[in-house]
């Protein structure tokens, strides 16, 4: 009697386990179709198309990181008509993808935004010492040639955007390499965007516009910001967003100051 209790104990056991593993098999299953359903879905959605990866600077052995995504009209962009391109550069210490309300914005006007991290572990801290016109050359610099580099190798892959008339967005420090930037390739950009950059100075180019937000805890330095004489002359805006914190101009930063900032940018761009 004990050894038939046994058995029927181990049979119930033994079809248990047999049904756990069915059901398991038929769940898994299930997960699995329907990941290769949404990964399907995303690849093909214009609206949700985003790049995240390295290109190598072969000539330098330099990995730049980088974030492309393509504009919410992108099936309009074509070899004959060419859609504007955006550069996004981040300030220093920030991630290149912590911008995203500056790329959405520039998807949703009909550019190709591509977000660069110009700062490697590898590469010397930025310098704190004045005057940082000179002591921080070398780091603007290294973010031109990365930029001019990226323009470049991209042109080639990406030939329905236009790359001959660049916008340039840059916050802090990424600013300072945008404004450097347009100053070396004025013929090559069209636009500048900066979120409180404070040491390179705005190029002065009447084909060159220029949108400068300004955050109000700490000044420009000298001849960085225009005068009122200047200000008549080239197709520059400086705007001071009262309360706003330099540090604070990115995605993380407060909702109302991302908001004005998304605001400023969109009437600029319209």
């Amino acid at each position: 009697m004990a050894r038939a209790n046994l058995y029927s104990k181990s049979y119930f056991y033994l079809k248990t386990i047999i049904y756990i593993i069915l059901n398991m098999h038929k769940t898994i299953k299930k997960l699995l179709t329907l990941s290769v359903l949404s990964l399907s879905a995303g690849l093909i959605s214009p609206f949700s198309f985003a790049q995240d990866g390295v290109i190598v600077d072969q000539s330098r052995n330099r990995t730049i990181p980088i974030n492309i995504t393509l504009p919410n009209n992108s099936d309009k962009c074509s070899e004959q008509v060419k859609c504007p391109v955006a550069f996004v550069n981040a300030g220093y210490g920030i991630s290149h993808n912590e911008y995203t309300f500056a790329s959405k914005l520039f998807n949703a006007h009909g550019y190709l935004s591509i977000a660069v991290a110009h700062e490697l572990k590898t590469d010397p801290a930025l310098n704190r010492m004045q005057p940082y016109l000179t002591t921080r050359m070398e780091n603007w610099h290294r973010g031109v040639v990365t930029l001019k580099f990226l323009v470049n190798q991209l042109s080639t892959q990406y030939p329905e955007y236009d790359f001959t008339k660049l916008t340039l967005f840059g916050h802090s420090n990424g600013g300072d390499i945008s404004a450097l930037y347009a100053s070396i390739y004025s013929a090559e950009v069209n636009q500048v965007i900066t979120l409180d950059h404070r040491r390179m100075l705005i190029p002065r180019n009447k084909n060159i516009r220029v949108l400068t937000l300004r955050g109000s805890d700490y000044p420009a330095d000298a001849n960085v910001l225009l005068n009122d004489t200047e200000l008549k002359v080239f197709p520059v805006s400086q705007v001071m967003i009262e309360k706003s914190r330099h540090n604070d101009m990115y995605d993380s930063g407060p909702t109302w100051l991302v908001e004005r900032m998304s605001n400023e940018m969109t009437a600029f761009l319209n």
